[in-house]
């Protein structure tokens, strides 16, 4: 771990995407603090060499070799010392360097899976925004964190909001042991909130990505619309604070003002609340125990003048449902779950799907899941596979329909 006085040397995995930009945002306005020590992407080398120019970071990681070739050609001419490592372990093998102090886990997907879980094994500061790691693996991932001694800090608005309301001690004593009766995660309810049932079949791949309140990427935003976010941060939050899926409650909160509250035994009821803005829990994450500045507004209470919250209408929302499922049948499922959603979402931003059939394809692959036991990384790779291969099958009946 980084002595108190030393400049924390970060890693941002998923650099060019909306969490590695506000990390960068983060880490610019501190620079006696961070270093950007790596970078890593997928294949936005526009994007990336500008960071490298800007950053000057010892490393960067493109996982599409042949745009990794493109970006040392171009650094080499822009006379930039960053060593550009390609492929698909490239974002692995720097997250296991020892220089590396922390991570911030920013990729979206399954891609984020092997970086991540070294990080872990590492004993790394880790700052975790991609929700597969846990659906995923969440088992593994949260052994290697015990088993190593890593500081797992959430930078999910959602779960971070419940670290901040929680005790400082809840992980030794529990929540029960905290006196925590329940977790309420709070959920927009995406654009089509209050959209008529019979439309949401015709939506179109703009409309179900323009979010009402937050900036993110496609993919993220696409999943608050049919709320397949908050089932993946349901599971989330049941591995992370060791809750059982009774002591989580989503509740509607279409301001997105009130990040999540923790209920406890006495009646108190703490919440988090503040802008929308992804840089307030990362500028959390990476000061803790201590705060600084993000570089986000002050919240005003009268100008936003009223808050609301409601209980979510799963006929809207089945993809919360089949979160809700996965996690009660446990073992490989909430891989199988997560697997059949990137299937069916890509599916339907190319528009050979439906909107309403993201839950179906999921349904689809669910309803024929024999779920395994998870023993090894091995067991979460097959049920992924298994599952982005039934979840195809399922497109295909549904397409041919």
């Amino acid at each position: 771990m980084v002595a108190d006085d030393a400049v924390m040397q970060l890693l941002v995995l998923g650099s060019t995407g909306s969490i590695g930009l506000s990390t960068l945002d983060v880490a610019a306005r501190h620079p006696d603090r961070y270093r950007v020590l790596g970078l890593a992407a997928h294949s936005n080398i526009g994007r990336l060499r500008d960071q490298c120019l800007r950053f000057s970071p010892r490393y960067a990681a493109v996982a599409d070799p042949a745009a990794a070739d493109e970006l040392r050609r171009q650094l080499a001419a822009d006379g930039c010392p960053t060593e550009v490592l390609g492929g698909d372990d490239a974002a692995r093998e720097l997250a296991a360097l020892d220089e590396v102090d922390c991570v911030v886990a920013g990729i979206v997907g399954a891609a984020g899976l092997r970086p991540t879980l070294a990080a872990a094994e590492q004993g790394k500061r880790i700052l975790l925004a991609n929700k597969e790691v846990l659906v995923m693996a969440g088992a593994l991932f949260m052994e290697a964190v015990r088993r190593s001694g890593a500081l797992l800090m959430p930078i999910d608005s959602e779960h971070n909001a419940i670290f901040q309301c929680l005790p400082d001690d809840f992980a030794t004593r529990g929540l029960a042991g905290a006196g925590v009766r329940r977790v309420l995660l709070t959920a927009s309810g995406g654009p089509f909130r209050e959209a008529p049932l019979e439309r949401l079949p015709e939506v179109t791949p703009e409309e179900a990505c323009a979010h009402p309140n937050w900036s993110m990427g496609r993919k993220i935003s696409l999943d608050s619309a049919t709320m397949m976010n908050k089932g993946l941060e349901l599971i989330e939050a049941c591995l992370l604070f060791d809750a059982v899926p009774e002591q989580v409650d989503v509740v509607l909160h279409p301001q997105s003002i009130v990040h999540s509250m923790v209920e406890y035994v006495d009646g108190s009821v703490l919440a988090q609340l503040g802008n929308p803005d992804m840089r307030t829990p990362i500028a959390h994450a990476l000061a803790w125990p201590e705060r600084t500045t993000a570089g986000v507004g002050p919240l005003d209470l009268v100008k936003i003048g009223r808050l609301d919250f409601e209980a979510p209408d799963l006929r809207r929302y089945p993809c919360l449902g089949l979160a809700y499922d996965a996690l009660r049948v446990g073992g490989t499922a909430c891989a199988a779950l997560n697997a059949a959603n990137e299937i069916a979402v890509a599916e339907f931003l190319a528009r050979r799907i439906r909107f309403t059939d993201i839950a179906r394809v999921v349904g689809r692959v669910l309803e024929r899941l024999s779920s395994q036991p998870v023993r090894s990384l091995d067991d979460v790779l097959a049920a992924d596979q298994l599952a982005r291969n039934d979840a195809r099958s399922a497109v295909r009946a549904l397409t041919a329909a």
